[in-house]
C-alpha cells in the first residue's frame, strides 16, 4: 500500500477533511493517514459539522503526532498550509507539496465549508494524478 500523508500543526481541520476525502475516493492500492506537529485535543467541531453535511462522518477520528517513521513511509505528503512557521511540518519533511489552504480554526460554518469545497477538489486532482501515475 502506497501511503498519502496529509500533514498540518494541530491536525484538527484541513488534514483530517483531507484524508477523509482520499479515504472515500481513493484508487486501489493507496492509503491515506493525517497527522501534525502540535496535534490538538479533537478535531474542530466545525469542521465535524461540514463534514456531516456532506455524509462524511469524521466523529471518531483523533488528531495525531507526526513521526519520522510515519513521514519515511509515507509515498507522498501534502502540507495543508503554515499558518505557525514554528511548527509548520514543511520543516521536518522532504519533497513536500504545499496546498497554502486557509486554517478553518475560528471561522464561521460558511468559511469552513468553502475550505472544505477547496480541499475536497485538491483531493480530486491528487487522485487524478495518481491514477495517471499508476497506468
Amino acid at each position: 500500500m502506497k501511503k498519502i500523508l496529509f500533514v498540518c500543526v494541530e491536525n484538527a481541520g484541513r488534514s483530517q477533511m483531507a484524508e477523509a476525502f482520499f479515504r472515500k475516493y481513493m484508487p486501489k492500492g493507496f492509503e491515506a493517514i493525517s497527522a501534525g506537529t502540535k496535534p490538538s485535543t479533537h478535531v474542530n467541531p466545525i469542521v465535524l459539522q461540514a463534514m456531516k453535511e456532506i455524509s462524511i462522518d469524521i466523529e471518531n477520528q483523533t488528531p495525531k503526532h507526526i513521526s519520522q517513521q510515519t513521514i519515511d513511509e509515507s509515498e507522498k505528503a501534502i502540507n495543508m498550509g503554515c499558518i505557525d512557521k514554528e511548527s509548520c511540518p514543511t520543516l521536518f519533511m522532504k519533497d513536500t507539496i504545499d496546498w497554502q489552504i486557509p486554517d478553518p480554526k475560528g471561522k464561521p460554518i460558511e468559511e469552513v465549508r468553502k475550505i472544505r469545497d477547496q480541499i475536497k477538489t485538491k483531493v480530486m486532482i491528487l487522485i487524478e494524478s495518481l491514477e495517471e501515475n499508476t497506468r
